[in-house]
């Protein structure tokens, strides 16, 4: 899956328009979504190797492929919820897995054959917002989540639509890219990068990034009715308890 090359990603899904696995939903907290426990100050950067580096790193701190990923503590359910902010571990969970942004479940609950469910920002009545291939850091989601996530927040209806992707991979990150400094590393752009760049050694990686093909826009109460998908109900899926 991490076979895409460039030089920036070629296009994200409206970056100023939250997932909606951070917004609150009937009671439940979403499963991307961070808690006030899970904030920390980043570690100290270097160079080493002829890439960037924590001076004092850990082994999970970079994946298989070598990139260098932000550390942020993994403590659901402990302290406020943070709506609105994504917790990047988690993220990268829901992307690589294939996991609804909202319970936390796999997203494909047979509820369609059509392909997997994501709910993105761009306009249905804009063609030109919808090229061959759209790049997003939201992950996907499933029906019953979608549908209980738009009628919980109207306005939801008309910042998002809904579209069923039959292709998709995994195509880049989104973080921070740094260059060499003296005495440190320094921040010099923020934004997404394809896996392949040569720049991505100095990438401090916080999300993951999916390349959507061959989709197409569906109507959700039409996909929620036609599917014959149960009554949705707050559920604890993964340890995280639905806030009282």
């Amino acid at each position: 899956m991490h076979k895409s090359r460039g030089r920036r990603v070629a296009r994200t899904s409206a970056p100023d328009r939250r997932p909606i696995g951070t917004l609150p939903v009937a009671g439940l907290v979403p499963f991307i979504a961070s808690w006030s426990s899970e904030s920390a100050a980043q570690p100290e950067v270097t160079m080493r190797r002829g890439r960037l580096a924590y001076l004092k790193e850990r082994p999970y701190d970079r994946d298989s492929n070598g990139i260098l990923w932000r550390r942020v503590p993994s403590t659901p359910g402990k302290g406020k919820p943070q709506y609105g902010k994504v917790h990047f571990v988690r993220q990268r969970q829901a992307m690589d897995g294939l996991l609804c942004q909202v319970c936390g479940r796999p997203a494909d609950d047979g509820s369609c054959a059509d392909g997997l469910l994501w709910l993105l920002g761009e306009d249905p009545c804009d063609r030109n917002a919808w090229p061959e291939g759209v790049v997003t850091g939201h992950p996907p989601v499933c029906l019953p989540c979608a549908w209980q996530s738009v009628h919980s927040c109207p306005h939801l209806r008309q910042r998002y639509t809904a579209v069923r992707v039959r292709r998709y991979a995994l195509s880049g990150v989104h973080g921070v890219l740094y260059r060499p400094g003296f005495p440190r590393p320094v921040p010099h752009d923020v934004g997404g990068m394809d896996f392949g760049d040569d720049r991505m050694p100095w990438m401090q990686a916080a999300q993951l990034m999916m390349r959507l093909d061959d989709f197409r826009p569906v109507d959700l109460e039409t996909e929620y009715r036609a599917c014959g998908v149960g009554r949705w109900t707050p559920t604890d899926q993964d340890g995280v308890p639905s806030e009282t």
